[in-house]
């Protein structure tokens, strides 16, 4: 018996599978079989068992948060208990009194913590506690294509050590695909638990984290449009990407850019840093946004102190005094090399063949009064039409379509609507039965209704079942996709009794979070069940698949 996410996956290839390809698989597993190569998974089953471990985790899009949900199912399904902790949360001045410590961390930026663990790892790094008597595992989360992979969690795994904890299982770094590593590195967990209360050790092997080498590609930027009219806000692109060579990916995945720093820029650092003829080496060096870590590095090659926790390079050269004899060597040894930026395809390959669309909102914000702009979308926004660019596929396999007789709702204002497009598009293409009904939202109906006429053709023709857009700027009180939710709770419920799979894509913040909330007051309510009991409802739907997020 397969757990229900593995035979989504099974039955998922077999649909994309010829006859023959199936008849190799069937024959290639045989094979394995026979050769006794397959390792059966553990199945560990405990009594009595008396250390309560204590999970916390670090996320900043919910990733750590759902595996830590799923470790602690799994826990339970074997009689153990198990408390999850947000990071945020967790009292460190307790740490010595655990007896079994689990952290899932995810990594940020320059290798730094998620946002919600800032504090607890601060906390722990100024710690003196004793935990000689605690055992620990750390589980690191990242993306092997950014320069500090899984940073945030080795250093936890190195705070808690040099405090003198024992490590009950090796610390284990995971990379954007981070199922079948977590799910090996559960077992080991389980196993390490089973012998500290029982004596009885079941060999585990750990399933090492696959550093998958990204396949670059180069496309030509055939189209772009400004999505928005001329009285609107808000600057978003749809941009079209040609490829010769085919690109395999799936509605759900996104695609990474390699971003460079606009030469303008450049050239004012080198100026300042009296370095002007160099000013090209800094073209694909981070010196937007520098975190609290390297602006600490800075301030000692400068000799000065920086107050900001983050701040650009440009804006630091010009407002503070820099020690005379700085050399422009010292500041570019300290510069970590430019992350690339992740965008939610808005196609289908089915659909867009040779193709791959984005939908790129420039990001406008303002520092200390001076008008900035996001790296990557200005990059994007300025990139020359009918020039070659580079890319990769960031697969997602926690952002993708169930089986086509399944209903979905999909809820994606702004920019989240481009992975509802790739799957509307999909779901057209390959005739899929089950029901689509989207939640949509913007500042004004005229200006920013993103893909109208595509939208409206899927309502006319049956493909979209249900459309509700709320734009927010139309009338005298605003009004967000989570009023929407409110007005359809019973439907909306009545949808989920019924099996249907519901995704968010958007800003994490307020977006996601309000929309999450409404989403629980509408379970209960419909429910009738208290607020606490709809939220481990919709726990439960995430940790089996049918809730999905990809928030930003």
């Amino acid at each position: 018996m397969l757990a229900d996410n593995k035979l989504e996956v099974l039955k998922e290839l077999i649909r994309q599978s010829s006859r023959e390809e199936i008849i190799w698989t069937n024959g290639y597993l045989a094979g394995l079989l026979a050769q006794k190569e397959v390792q059966q998974p553990v199945e560990i089953t405990t009594n009595n068992v008396t250390v309560k471990p204590t999970i916390i985790y670090g996320t900043e899009t919910g990733n750590s948060k759902k595996l830590a949900s799923q470790l602690q199912a799994l826990l339970k399904k074997n009689k153990i208990q198990s408390k999850v902790i947000d990071a945020f949360q967790y009292p460190v001045e307790k740490l010595d009194k655990e007896e079994f410590l689990i952290v899932i961390m995810s990594t940020q930026g320059e290798g730094d913590p998620p946002q919600n663990a800032i504090k607890f790892f601060d906390n722990i790094s100024n710690s003196s506690a004793n935990l000689a008597k605690t055992r620990f595992a750390v589980l690191g989360l990242g993306d092997s294509s950014y320069p500090l992979f899984c940073k945030a969690g080795e250093d936890i795994d190195q705070q808690l050590k040099r405090l003198g904890a024992q490590q009950a299982v090796p610390f284990q770094k995971a990379d954007v695909d981070f199922t079948p590593v977590a799910e090996s590195w559960f077992a080991a967990i389980l196993n390490s638990l089973q012998t500290i209360n029982t004596g009885n050790a079941t060999s585990v092997a750990v399933t090492s984290a696959a550093v998958v080498e990204k396949k670059n590609y180069t496309g030509i930027v055939r189209h772009k449009v400004i999505l928005n009219d001329r009285d609107s806000k808000k600057e978003t692109h749809h941009i079209e990407i040609e490829t010769d060579e085919p690109v395999v990916y799936e509605p759900g995945d996104a695609i990474g850019f390699y971003p460079e720093n606009r030469r303008e820029e450049l050239l004012e650092i080198a100026v300042l840093l009296k370095a002007e003829a160099r000013s090209n080496e800094l073209l694909t060096k981070n010196s937007r946004g520098l975190s609290k870590k390297s602006l600490d590095a800075l301030s000692k090659v400068f000799e000065i102190t920086i107050t900001e926790d983050k701040a650009d390079l440009l804006d630091i050269l010009k407002k503070y005094p820099i020690k005379e004899g700085v050399s422009f060597d010292s500041v570019l040894e300290l510069l970590h090399p430019i992350a690339p930026r992740l965008y939610s395809i808005a196609s289908a390959a089915e659909a867009h063949e040779g193709e791959i669309h984005i939908t790129v909102s420039k990001n406008t914000f303002t520092v200390d009064n001076t008008i900035k702009t996001g790296l990557c979308s200005q990059f994007l926004a300025d990139f020359t039409k009918d020039q070659e660019i580079a890319f990769y596929i960031h697969k997602n396999r926690n952002f993708k379509l169930p089986e086509p007789d399944k209903d979905v709702i999909m809820i994606g204002p702004g920019t989240g609507i481009a992975p509802f497009r790739s799957f509307l598009a999909h779901r057209d293409a390959t005739g899929a039965e089950g029901k689509n009904w989207l939640f949509f939202g913007e500042q004004h109906f005229v200006s920013d209704f993103y893909y109208q006429t595509e939208i409206q053709e899927w309502l006319a023709t049956g493909v979209l079942t249900h459309l509700d857009t709320a734009f927010s700027r139309d009338q005298k009180h605003k009004i967000y996709v989570q009023d929407r939710l409110k007005q359809k709770a019973k439907e909306v419920c009545k949808w989920l009794e019924n099996g249907a799979y519901l995704y968010i894509c958007g800003q994490k913040d307020p977006m996601s979070t309000d929309v999450e909330m409404v989403l629980r007051d509408i379970i209960a309510t419909e429910k009738n069940v208290s607020t606490e009991e709809a939220k481990t409802i919709l726990e439960s739907w995430e940790t089996e698949g049918r809730y999905q997020k990809d928030v930003y």
